[in-house]
């Protein structure tokens, strides 16, 4: 029996077919969700048969393990409670979106231990797992529906190309899917960047979205200095922490990138593209520091996520900040 298709692109309510997808999950079906990848074919992870069924993909075995797609950062403690500190900086900064990250259980009392056994055959290879936040609204809003994980491999056969489509996947897996839900071509058309992380670092296992560069860079430590107008305290800050900083790692400014860390500065209220004020450039060549290249920039909401460490030119900004993203308070310093 040919699998049902639930067309996104003519629904009149697009969430009564979240409902109806989340419903076929619970039933123990299996589906082919969109991405912004590639299709993957979706299991529950509270439901043996089902991913049995996923497995039947790959001729039933898996040479690596199926990935576990989940809400975000708060479940995904929830199996690795001792996420890596590169990890935690990769999942804060490409999540939802295009990043597997495959990492070590090191605690028995991961939550993947509590998923029935022949889930746990498929998603746990050499003591490690696999972990996603896609980033696809509709997915997002099943995946909140759900009462555990998603169990996902590609929608494909084993020796079959990736499906970017809804048809692709018709046409290349049949009855071998129960629903596909169809929101034409994936974004990227690609695959997403696998990343196997530990205390040690990261190694890019699979090329996608993300170059080994772009991931470097989404590694390194980033450090954002805070004032208001960003052309004369956090800039100056800024160079001035450059300048001590490669001076404590051995190394020009020009190589801190290479060295794994970002140092950049903003304004609460500051205007994009204006010139450091004349005083601080002037304060800041004595120094043998140049700013006058600087160019303001607004504290965003992706600043604030993307930082390990936000530092505030006074209370004041540091109060601002607070009040508008609480959940940054660890990482915001006077």
């Amino acid at each position: 029996m040919a699998p049902q298709v639930f067309d996104v692109t003519a629904a009149s309510d697009p969430r009564d077919m979240v409902h109806r997808v989340v419903q076929a999950l619970v039933e123990g079906k299996v589906v082919a969700l969109p991405t912004e990848t590639v299709y993957i074919a979706a299991a529950s992870g509270l439901a043996d048969k089902a991913v049995q069924r996923l497995l039947a993909l790959r001729e039933g075995k898996l040479d690596e393990p199926a990935t576990l797609a989940v809400r975000g950062m708060d479940e995904v403690l929830d199996y690795i409670p001792r996420l890596p500190r590169i990890g935690l900086r990769l999942a804060r900064r490409c999540w939802p979106g295009p990043v597997t990250l495959q990492l070590a259980i090191d605690n028995a009392e991961s939550a993947v231990y509590r998923l029935p056994p022949r889930v746990r055959e498929a998603v746990i290879k050499q003591g490690e797992i696999r972990v996603r936040v896609p980033g696809h609204d509709m997915v997002l809003s099943i995946l909140r529906m759900m009462a555990g994980p998603v169990v996902m491999v590609g929608a494909r056969r084993t020796a079959g190309e990736s499906s970017l489509t809804g048809q692709d996947v018709v046409q290349g897996l049949g009855n071998m899917v129960d629903v596909v839900l169809d929101d034409g071509r994936c974004k990227f058309s690609q695959y997403s960047s696998i990343v196997r992380v530990d205390d040690q670092g990261f190694r890019v296992l699979r090329p996608g979205v993300f170059s080994e560069a772009n991931l470097k860079r989404l590694a390194s430590f980033m450090i954002v200095l805070v004032c208001t107008g960003n052309t004369c305290r956090s800039p100056m800050a800024e160079v001035l922490l450059k300048k001590r900083m490669a001076a404590r790692l051995g190394c020009s400014i020009e190589e801190l990138d290479d060295r794994g860390v970002v140092v950049m500065s903003a304004g609460i209220s500051a205007p994009p593209g204006g010139r450091a004020a004349a005083e601080a450039i002037h304060t800041m060549k004595e120094r043998g520091l140049d700013l006058t290249q600087h160019e303001s920039q607004p504290l965003s909401e992706r600043l604030i996520k993307f930082a390990d460490c936000i530092i505030t030119m006074t209370g004041g900004h540091r109060d601002a900040i607070l009040q508008a993203w609480p959940e940054a308070a660890p990482r915001v310093h006077l």
